[in-house]
């Protein structure tokens, strides 16, 4: 059996300010997501992890740095993916959200609310179909060299793609994958599986118990 934690990177600037990252805009993370992203690693200390993979983009990087420093494991390794990297969304990086939905309403409501219906041509963005072509793989090539039985694995990514991944690995068709909701900011989502990825078992849905703050509108996506 093989734990997958998803861990959404913290809280940046453009989170903050409600704008759109995507797999090429990368603000910082706020001085203040250090603190939550450090209550994170004192909510799994008791969990022995084999390994760290994580999205190549620096918000998530620093997450994943900060929670292996954190952690009082010897020697746990940390590979990045690029596979595990944000949605492309295109034309839409950058922009206050308020000001895509003004600019490409079809777009803009049809990425949050109905993914089957997502047709990124005008932003010049990526797919849900191309995001979950890239990303499964990733997913399937991390629990096969993390097999062992009591193998825990830690995932730090992005809120839209873990969201449509996650979705997608439960089962979900594109036209569902928005039924859970969003991910927060420092969010730990948890899925297992006891056939070497053929089927996963959702155990946690975007924890942020351990936070000291109730995240607001402005963590989720």
């Amino acid at each position: 059996m093989t734990k997958l934690l998803f861990v959404r990177h913290g809280k940046t600037e453009w989170n903050l300010e409600g704008r759109y990252q995507g797999s090429q805009g990368d603000s910082p993370l706020l001085p203040t997501s250090y603190q939550e992203i450090h209550e994170l690693a004192a909510a799994l200390q008791d969990i022995r992890f084999s390994h760290i993979y994580v999205s190549p983009l620096k918000r998530a990087r620093d997450t994943a740095m900060t929670l292996r420093n954190d952690l009082t494991q010897s020697e746990l390794p940390i590979t990045v993916l690029s596979r595990l990297r944000e949605f492309n969304l295109g034309k839409m990086e950058g922009m206050a959200f308020m000001d895509v939905e003004a600019t490409y309403p079809a777009e803009f409501d049809a990425f949050r609310n109905h993914p089957d219906q997502y047709d990124p041509t005008a932003i010049q963005g990526e797919s849900f179909q191309q995001l979950l072509k890239r990303m499964t793989p990733a997913i399937k090539q991390i629990v096969q060299a993390n097999p062992r039985r009591d193998d825990n694995v830690l995932i730090v990514s992005h809120g839209a793609a873990l969201n449509a991944l996650v979705n997608s690995l439960l089962g979900a068709t594109l036209a569902t994958l928005r039924q859970r909701g969003g991910l927060s900011n420092t969010s730990t989502t948890i899925l297992e599986t006891r056939d070497r990825g053929q089927h996963f078992k959702l155990l946690d849905w975007n924890d942020t118990s351990y936070l000291s703050r109730r995240p607001d509108a402005t963590d989720t996506i």
